[in-house]
């Protein structure tokens, strides 16, 4: 979209945005600091966007670049057509951001505690980290974090979505992948935008990797390609709920009688732990070789642990409630915001029945 149309858009779009400046406004320096810093930003990308279709059709623009923006609007094509995903101009334009991540999302959590700090947001609602849009906000707000005994984890972040506020693009660092995971993050992308609920990470995670999964098999089967990589799927898998062991037994140490002096060792007893059974996994299954040895190998604290299972946690429900529909897309969608109005305690035990294969009524 060529900028001087894109001006009455966010002329538009951001008197919504008004009120919550006047709140932000009474809520001190550094709040506001941080809120522009992020409008600033967001309004930079929105003018860098181009049409996909103009840049494919430039010969003049690079061939590489052509080539994975019109696979991009073929997945882009298909998440409406086949999985019942908004039709709009999200994923239709392209932006270069000229970096390889869009956001820097800043994780903490106290020293013995996996209970994150969590920042809530006007749309977004509650949420387990705050973004920057550049790495050197970030890494100063994990110094003064880390500066009141807090565990502090900074991740590059290379997409997201602003929930169907804007017209979303596809970022030059989403390009880096391969085509599936192009594909699939689109897919994960839209379904945000079909259904969000404040406040949920995990619900909201899990429910776009369900359809970014059950998506991406459908797209690779009528397109009758292979899986990019099933040893990576596999070692992902096997990776993550290495972590999510790790996790449940420093739950279970923070909760006990043991003193912070025996919280701390035992702390640090685990995270050895961790990289002795990914040794051994990697060693004698995987031939010595997969992509985590960095990860692991760096410092290793309870924000770190974070993100992992918020993506993954309730994908067995919501592939139950999927199947309860016959797989019918525009089914599915109701009942997940049946799902979503439901009391927070109801929801839960709803999502944990679905995940132990039984069968939820709506009314």
């Amino acid at each position: 979209m060529p900028f001087r149309l894109l001006i009455p858009t966010l002329d538009r779009r951001l008197c919504r945005w008004v009120p919550w400046l006047a709140i932000w406004a009474l809520s001190g320096c550094s709040t506001v600091s941080y809120y522009s810093q992020l409008a600033n930003a967001q309004v930079r990308l929105l003018a860098a966007r181009e049409p996909v279709a103009d840049v494919v059709a430039d010969p003049a623009r690079d061939p590489g670049l052509r080539q994975r923006l019109e696979l991009s609007q073929e997945a882009r094509a298909f998440a409406s057509a086949e999985l019942g995903l908004p039709d709009n101009q999200s994923y239709r334009l392209y932006a270069d951001i000229h970096r390889p991540n869009v956001v820097w999302n800043v994780f903490a959590t106290p020293e013995l505690s996996l209970q994150p700090l969590t920042h809530c947001f006007p749309i977004a609602g509650c949420v387990a980290y705050r973004g920057y849009y550049g790495d050197a906000g970030a890494q100063a707000e994990a110094k003064r974090l880390k500066a009141q005994g807090l565990d502090v984890y900074v991740g590059g972040v290379e997409a997201y979505s602003t929930l169907g506020w804007f017209d979303d693009p596809i970022l030059s660092s989403m390009l880096r992948w391969g085509d599936q995971r192009l594909a699939e993050t689109i897919f994960h992308e839209l379904a945000h935008q079909k259904f969000y609920l404040p406040g949920d990470t995990a619900f909201n995670e899990s429910y776009a990797s369900f359809v970014e999964a059950e998506g991406g098999r459908r797209w690779r089967a009528a397109r009758h390609l292979p899986d990019e990589s099933p040893l990576l799927a596999q070692q992902r898998k096997r990776f993550t709920q290495l972590v999510l062991d790790t996790r449940e037994r420093l739950q279970t140490l923070y909760a006990s009688p043991a003193s912070d002096a025996q919280k701390r060792a035992g702390k640090q007893a685990e995270f050895e732990r961790l990289r002795r059974d990914y040794a051994r996994l990697r060693d004698q299954e995987w031939g010595g070789k997969a992509p985590f040895d960095a990860w692991v190998n760096s410092p290793l604290n309870n924000a770190k642990l974070l993100p992992f299972g918020l993506y993954d946690q309730w994908v067995p429900a919501f592939a139950a409630l999927f199947a309860q529909v016959g797989g019918n897309w525009p089914a599915f969608y109701a009942r997940v915001e049946k799902l979503g109005a439901l009391p927070p305690s109801e929801r839960t035990a709803a999502l944990e029945k679905l995940k132990a294969g039984g069968v939820v009524s709506f009314r």
